[in-house]
């Protein structure tokens, strides 16, 4: 069976913890660490452009990788022209007719009744020829279907003047409005997807690794960069069972770092709730010395960043009663 990296500092803080005289029965081993955040890659375009290089420091924002965005550029210019199509309408529907509009509608009705009264002359005429026999029943029938025509004509006109002057009805403006906001919808969706075609760092910290180079084409959710997370790393450590009672997070710390000369104060930010190797039988009193339980010590000092990896050893300052 293999053993991990995080089992033998476990193992080696619980010897420290019984191997240590005096006042030393309160430290323990292990290592700096940072959080590992992966960066992934939301889009599958090829990467046009990479900012920052391995080991950087960044902040939070800060720009680290670009992909090729023309598509998204031209979706978001088509969804920008039918938002502004949508508001266009809409304001014309709030602004009302044009008196342009009103008296060209007024004129269509004057024309549609005199074509009107033009062919039901007509009709009437053509209706009394018939009559003495001196027309046909096709002249009589053409004459009866122009009157038809012009009389539904000039209902039509009438229609649209009337539609003109009521104005806007509540349903059309209800209409227009839900256009509105389905294009800002579509706009705002596309905006997103824009957006997405860049990669910036959610938190300061330092770039550790990058899984891609320019001109590759990572797959939707590919991890494309790893960065280590916070200012400065923390003392992972494992805090054997005998010591545990006494630890909490806000638990004050000295940490003493590998080629350091002085130690850094530090405070405890987590202690694991449920204990590292655990033994599959009852837990005798022999067997819960065997217990350890995974803790994160932040460093609390204004300080350069120091590297992830470096072996530390964590003092915890007790009370005396505790100790």
């Amino acid at each position: 069976m293999k053993t991990s990296p995080h089992d033998i500092i476990g193992v080696a803080a619980l010897l420290l913890a019984a191997c240590s005289p005096g006042n030393e029965h309160n430290r323990v081993v292990g290592e700096l660490a940072s959080d590992r955040i992966e960066l992934t890659a939301e889009m599958a375009e090829p990467i046009i452009d990479i900012a920052v290089a391995e080991g950087t420091t960044i902040e939070v924002g800060q720009i680290l990788l670009r992909q090729n965005s023309d598509r998204a550029v031209t979706r978001l210019a088509e969804t920008t022209a039918s938002l502004s199509q949508a508001q266009a309408r809409l304001d014309e529907l709030i602004r009302g007719p044009r008196g342009e509009q009103v008296r060209a509608a007024r004129a269509n009705v004057d024309g549609a009744k005199n074509e009107f009264e033009f062919r039901s002359s007509d009709y009437s005429r053509i209706e009394e020829i018939h009559a003495k026999n001196l027309a046909s029943v096709e002249a009589l029938d053409r004459a009866k279907a122009a009157l038809d025509a012009a009389s539904a004509n000039l209902d039509l006109r009438r229609a649209q003047l009337e539609e003109l002057l009521a104005g806007t009805t509540v349903e059309e403006l209800a209409q227009a409005e839900s256009a509105v906001q389905q294009a800002e919808a579509r706009h705002h969706s596309a905006q997103i997807d824009v957006d997405r075609h860049t990669i910036r760092a959610p938190a300061n910290g330092v770039l550790d690794s990058r899984l891609f180079e320019v001109g590759e084409r990572p797959a939707p959710g590919q991890v494309v960069m790893v960065m280590l997370g916070g200012d400065q790393p923390y003392a992972r450590v494992y805090i054997p069972e005998s010591l545990r009672v006494n630890i909490s997070p806000g638990t004050p710390a000295r940490i003493y770092v590998d080629g350091l000369d002085a130690p850094i104060n530090g405070r405890v930010r987590w202690v694991a709730s449920e204990a590292a190797f655990t033994p599959y039988f009852a837990l005798t009193e022999r067997d819960r010395g065997r217990l350890s339980f995974d803790a994160k010590v932040d460093i609390v000092e204004q300080r350069d960043r120091l590297p992830d990896g470096v072996p530390v050893e964590v003092e915890f300052l007790l009370s005396d009663g505790a100790k």
